[in-house]
């Protein structure tokens, strides 16, 4: 049976973390789930009793206004928590000059204090950017939102970090619990609840409130952009080049000719200023365009492949499978916009 589920037995303590910088969606949303257990039909496998207890905690109780201006009340101050089950770090808006550290000594230090005590420490999204400030993420692979995913590095270069997963749990008690873009949440909200009171309570909040596992992966979320801060003039002017002129046949040899430079000694310049060989930054642009097209038009896979560069289908299907998680297909059913949509927009 899975943890606090037994009759009689406690629920656990959720400590939902509000700070300024929080997303009030994602704050709310995991509240409301985790706290719906009193709501949701009873199904056979599912608590009768609700297996979380949820608090909005932070630097002090009272009313605190979010990154959006909406206004919500802490519950109750961190300072008068000494032991919780599991630590939930929200979504949290970042500017442009990226996460300053050092703003919330208190509760990077109640971070580390409830995790000495055994507590799950979660982040939701960009939550992670609070949670890497204890240290006990240095060495261990976590996930951020992929628009983040470069700040984050940057910030804590001791982090593995992979944009492109769902969900990443480590810890020598798989009690570091990270999950990547936006709405995944979702994933990791059901992840606790199948966790501590089982698959059936999982799959039945799922239905209930029409979550989705993003069980392909946030690969085929993420939009190419090519690495421009490296300061290099020569591979700047061919990616320059190359963004509007992808499709066309040997790009490589052009590329290197509009740098000045030998070919050999561009591939190696290119790949220390992208982190990508030339031919898989072509890769990249090529997808990237496949992926619109196939979202915004009604063309043939074949004729956008062709469009894109590839005169073999076949390779276009299994390079854009292998870099989206998706075949070409199945991706145009998953993002093209609905039927009802359309017709509203008059697309």
């Amino acid at each position: 049976m899975p943890p606090g589920t037994a009759a009689g037995s406690d629920p656990l303590h959720v400590s939902l973390l509000a700070i300024p910088e929080a997303a009030v969606s994602t704050l709310t949303g995991v509240f409301d789930v985790m706290n719906a257990f009193s709501i949701v039909p009873p199904d056979a496998g599912v608590p009768r009793t609700p297996p979380f207890a949820v608090e909005i905690v932070g630097l002090s109780a009272g009313p605190l206004e979010l990154a959006s201006g909406v206004p919500i009340t802490v519950q109750r101050s961190v300072a008068a928590i000494e032991a919780t089950d599991i630590v939930i770090v929200p979504s949290v808006v970042i500017g442009p000059e990226g996460w300053r550290k050092g703003r919330y000594p208190e509760l990077v230090a109640w971070l580390e204090a409830m995790h000495r005590r055994g507590a799950l420490l979660c982040s939701a999204c960009s939550g992670v950017f609070l949670l890497a400030e204890t240290g006990l993420f240095d060495g261990m692979p976590a996930t951020v939102h992929f628009g983040y995913a470069r700040l984050f590095q940057a910030a804590f270069p001791d982090v593995p970090v992979f944009p492109e997963r769902v969900l990443v749990i480590a810890g020598r008690r798989e009690e570091l619990i990270t999950s990547g873009a936006s709405m995944t949440w979702h994933d990791l909200v059901l992840y606790l609840i199948a966790r501590h009171a089982g698959a059936t309570a999982a799959q039945t909040v799922a239905r209930y409130f029409a979550l989705q596992w993003h069980q392909d992966g946030l690969a085929p979320y993420i939009v190419f952009e090519g690495r421009r801060d490296h300061g290099d003039s020569a591979v700047a002017a061919a990616q320059d080049w190359i963004a509007g002129h992808f499709a066309v046949a040997n790009p490589l040899v052009e590329m290197a000719r509009r740098a000045g430079l030998p070919e050999r000694t561009f591939k190696r310049r290119f790949a220390s200023a992208t982190g990508l060989s030339p031919i898989a930054y072509v890769q990249r642009l090529r997808v990237e365009e496949a992926k619109r097209r196939l979202e915004r038009t009604e063309a043939p896979i074949d004729e956008i492949s062709w469009q894109v560069g590839y005169e073999e289908p076949a390779f276009f299907r299994r390079l854009f499978r292998r870099l989206t998680g998706l075949p070409p297909g199945a991706y145009r059913r998953r993002f093209r916009m609905p039927d009802f949509a359309r017709a509203a927009s008059g697309a």
